[in-house]
């Protein structure tokens, strides 16, 4: 199966740098000791809250105007849909988002104020129904992440980090990064083993939806159920298996995959939003949660980038975990 070349992924650079945000890295201190540091990659800042605007908007940039005029349709928990959104009415194009009855109320008005229609049905039949409004209206399928357009899109995250390896002459060995459908991380991957080999790049998941790191460590792609997966409160990182493309990216360029509790997510909110200002969804937070409390499954030394993929939480989940006593943790075991 294809993957991404470089050229793909600057291409996609070049298309979509104007119209959205390079977020830079930023320090984190109070996560870091001597021998190892922590940087975040804020993608919770882009201006629909999240790293699917890079996706979304560079998948639409590639209809033909033909395409543009039939409209489009994605199914999405949230974040895909609030970035299509807001890409399509930006460009004068009609979109309908098939969104799970079960989606944060957040999430799901973040799309409805982008001006996009919105249908709900349950989570397992939102793929089909997505597929039928296609074929009724004509619409175009944007899909949130199986796809080389949107994985190109947000490959410009694992860009914009070697970028500011480089010109910031940073010593980064890891780069960690959430993992739903893949899309993200096969980017995210793609982009760094393309321009910088030597950086390991590690994928986290909940450990009660941890189908991602199964596929990679058996070699195949599995299947988990969907009321295993929906357990996690990080509604973004729900899906049930990951795929095609995203699959053949993350076998040929990610390193591993760690899992985090759900009790460590919900720490990782709580300290991004206490030493580091920021809010930050359950899914956002996984990768400072492995940084802070899996150190022994990581490299051991260097600095280590979290992307932290949105910002789209429920208010009052986040005050609940904003409030809450972090778990304790320690950054110099070794």
């Amino acid at each position: 199966m294809t993957v991404l070349t470089f050229n793909d992924i600057y291409a996609a650079h070049r298309r979509i740098e104007n119209v959205v945000s390079r977020t830079r890295l930023v320090g984190a201190p109070w996560a870091s000791c001597g021998h190892r540091s922590l940087l975040l990659k804020p993608e919770n800042l882009q201006i629909t809250g999240s790293f699917k605007i890079r996706g979304a908007y560079h998948r639409l940039l590639r209809l033909s105007e033909a395409q543009k005029a039939r409209g489009v349709v994605a199914r999405s928990s949230g974040n895909h849909g609030k970035a299509l959104a807001h890409a399509a009415r930006r460009e004068g194009v009609k979109a309908t988002v098939v969104v799970p009855t079960d989606a944060a109320r957040v999430k799901t008005d973040g799309i409805l104020a982008q001006g996009a229609e919105v249908v709900f049905a349950p989570a397992q039949d939102c793929a089909r129904v997505t597929e039928q409004l296609a074929e009724e209206h004509g619409r175009v399928i944007v899909p949130p992440f199986d796809d080389l357009d949107i994985i190109a899109g947000q490959a410009t995250v694992g860009l914009e980090i070697a970028e500011d390896v480089v010109s910031s002459e940073l010593g980064v060995t890891t780069v960690l990064v959430p993992v739903s459908g893949g899309g993200l991380i096969s980017g995210v991957a793609a982009a760094l083993k393309l321009t910088r080999p030597g950086i390991k790049v590690i994928g986290v998941e909940p450990e009660v939806a941890a189908d991602a790191r199964e596929s990679l460590r058996t070699g195949r792609r599995v299947t988990w159920p969907a009321d295993r997966v929906g357990a996690t409160m990080a509604d973004g990182l729900r899906m049930t298996t990951v795929g095609e493309h995203t699959f053949a990216h993350m076998r040929a360029f990610v390193d591993d995959i760690v899992t985090v509790t759900e009790d460590e997510i919900a720490s990782g909110v709580a300290l991004l939003a206490r030493h580091a200002g920021m809010t930050v969804e359950p899914s956002g937070a996984v990768t400072t949660a492995a940084f802070l409390y899996h150190e022994h499954e990581l490299p051991s030394a260097g600095e280590h980038v979290a992307v932290i993929s949105g910002a789209n939480v429920d208010p009052h989940l986040f005050a609940r975990l904003r409030d809450m006593y972090p778990l304790p943790f320690r950054t110099c075991t070794r």
